[in-house]
């Protein structure tokens, strides 16, 4: 039945052999691209296109580009490659509607969001308003043990699988709860490891108490007890069972048999996966919507970040301090992990993204992982995405400390040449609050130019990786003519643009940043700024930026940067032209 589905047309035109496929949700996506590969081994085709017919094609695994797949183009114009599944049979209890969460491959799934008719759920969770949050009254290292508010946690004493969000500084952790001693009015919450560990051990970034004058907020999740606000689920694993509080109006879309709910059930929606002698080269992707991924290690072991979102896998404070020829003397080690993401790219050569759509995403969206060259992400919207919008380059090697530098001998391993224009980033990092829109590491020649983005939860665009000063892979990187606007929502010690290290080369030019977010619970309400150099930030240029006032931060730099002309009284054309 699949194959009649699949229609074939061959085109010649000077000398190249060129041939399309045509395909609807019914039919399956890998076998075409299976298809497209097998033609072209056979010499029947130089150049193969997949139009893709509108609707959604539900995946059960990742789809795998592989160098076979070189010259392959994926056409889909109202065309949705979803990894999630839907949820039916939907009965009434009380306020709550249930539903039975089926097996996905044969195997019980979990996950960590939904999506009804289009709109992400909430997590029940004991707050609806984030200026109402609890915050901790003092931490104990050594027992691993946050004391907060006996209120905050009176409901979810017996529930088994709740989890604390901790707002730290520049991070947020997910932490799932151990147990909850009351003692007066306060109490003893004790959480899982390996998360526990990481949590008490690690220094930076850090809990604040109450003598900061800025103490840390939480808020509580994952407990059917948090259940109070239309909008809001819990899935009860053990029962496999989702309960969900409709909105007003999805009360009267379920009774006219309009609704659709979906959770995800894959982390990962393609893998484009080649080799340093074979890498992947000249895929081009248009039109199509990539949604509905999770994102799993949060729920099965904590997730503690150091920035951006890249979690420590181990971490701990130095005595004595090791000292750092060039640089100041190092007071912490960290080793870190990266979260999946929809799209994944390592080893590769110009694989471009054209028109397509990144939303309800539990991961991040795109990623340029690893040793990719080149590569185009042009007039593409990233939204709903619960980390990072865009991703590019190393974030350290996992066996590489952090703040050691990184120069690595097969500069083939660097993320070199990639662009990224003309998108616009919104409701993106709306999970993990220490995400950002576009966050590029260790890279080489990237040009992030007339970019919108906007709803942020932190910084707007990080640059480079390292808090070091010793040359290291990066140079020549562009960030040009951005608009970054409403940004900070939840974090501080922030900026629009943010630089980490040694860069030759790099310029940072025509962008205007403004309007940044004033929530009440941040750390230190007068720690954000429009620009920001961080530690080892070298050799960068930093030149005609519109932004309200000059409120930039130089901490930690190195040599050779240059400031020239930023602030208000930066040429209206500059401010006119930027986004566009």
């Amino acid at each position: 039945m699949k194959q009649n589905l699949l229609f074939v047309c061959l085109f010649y035109a000077l000398g190249i052999q060129a041939a399309e496929i045509n395909i609807t949700p019914d039919s399956s996506l890998t076998d075409a691209i299976r298809k497209a590969r097998e033609m072209k081994r056979l010499g029947k085709a130089t150049q193969v296109t997949i139009h893709l017919g509108a609707g959604t094609y539900f995946l059960y695994e990742p789809l795998r580009l592989r160098p076979e797949d070189s010259g392959l183009k994926l056409v889909g114009k109202d065309a949705v490659i979803s990894g999630g599944i839907k949820i039916t049979g939907w009965k009434k209890q009380g306020k709550l509607l249930i539903a039975d969460v089926p097996d996905f491959n044969g195997r019980p799934i979990d996950f960590r969001q939904l999506w009804v008719n289009g709109q992400k759920a909430i997590r029940a969770r004991d707050v609806s308003d984030f200026e109402q949050m609890h915050c901790i009254r003092t931490y104990d290292k050594k027992n691993h043990i946050l004391w907060v508010p006996k209120k905050a946690v009176e409901k979810i004493i017996k529930a088994s699988y709740a989890e604390m969000v901790l707002h730290e500084m520049w991070c947020t952790s997910n932490l799932r709860i151990k147990s909850v001693e009351i003692q007066g009015d306060s109490a003893a919450v004790r959480f899982h490891n390996p998360e526990a560990k990481l949590q008490f051990e690690h220094p930076w970034p850090s809990p604040m108490t109450p003598d900061t004058k800025h103490p840390s907020p939480f808020y509580l999740t994952n407990a059917k007890e948090l259940i109070d606000e239309p909008g809001e689920w819990y899935h009860d694993i053990r029962e496999h069972k989702l309960y969900y509080m409709p909105r007003i109006n999805e009360k009267l879309e379920m009774r006219n048999e309009k609704w659709t709910a979906v959770v995800p059930v894959l982390e990962t929606l393609v893998e484009v996966i080649g080799s340093a002698e074979h890498p992947v080269r000249n895929i081009t992707i248009e039109g199509v919507t990539f949604s509905h991924t999770t994102w799993m290690r949060p729920s099965e072991k904590g997730h503690v970040p150091l920035q951006a979102g890249m979690y420590l896998k181990e971490a701990y404070k130095l005595r004595p301090q090791i000292d750092r020829p060039n640089n100041h003397k190092l007071d912490n080690q960290g080793w870190l992990g990266r979260a999946a993401a929809a799209i994944e790219l390592r080893y590769t050569e110009d694989i471009n993204f054209d028109e397509c759509r990144f939303e309800h995403l539990g991961g991040s969206g795109l990623d340029y992982a690893i040793a990719c060259r080149r590569g185009t992400t042009t007039n593409c919207i990233f939204t709903d995405i619960a980390m990072n919008g865009y991703v590019c380059g190393s974030f350290s090697p996992e066996g590489l400390e952090t703040h050691l530098p990184y120069q690595p001998t097969d500069f083939r391993e660097v993320c070199t040449g990639q662009v990224v224009n003309n998108c616009e980033f919104y409701d993106v990092t709306n999970e993990d609050w220490g995400c950002v829109a576009i966050c590029a590491g260790y890279v080489s020649g990237i040009n992030i130019e007339h970019n919108t983005i906007h709803d942020v939860s932190y910084t707007g665009i990080s640059l480079g990786w390292g808090w070091n000063r010793d040359m290291v892979c990066m140079k020549d990187n562009k960030v040009h003519a951005n608009l970054i606007y409403n940004y900070a929502q939840h974090m501080y010690d922030c900026a629009g643009i943010y630089t980490l290290g040694n860069q030759p080369g790099t310029v940072i030019s025509e962008n205007v940043v403004k309007d940044i977010a004033t929530p009440s619970y941040v750390h230190d309400p007068n720690h954000w700024f429009y620009l920001y150099t961080d530690e080892g930030s070298s050799n960068i240029t930093i030149k005609d930026n519109w932004t309200p006032s000059e409120k930039f931060l130089k901490n930690a730099n190195g040599p050779g940067n240059i400031w020239e002309n930023n602030g208000p009284q930066v040429n209206e054309n500059i401010k006119r032209n930027a986004g566009k």
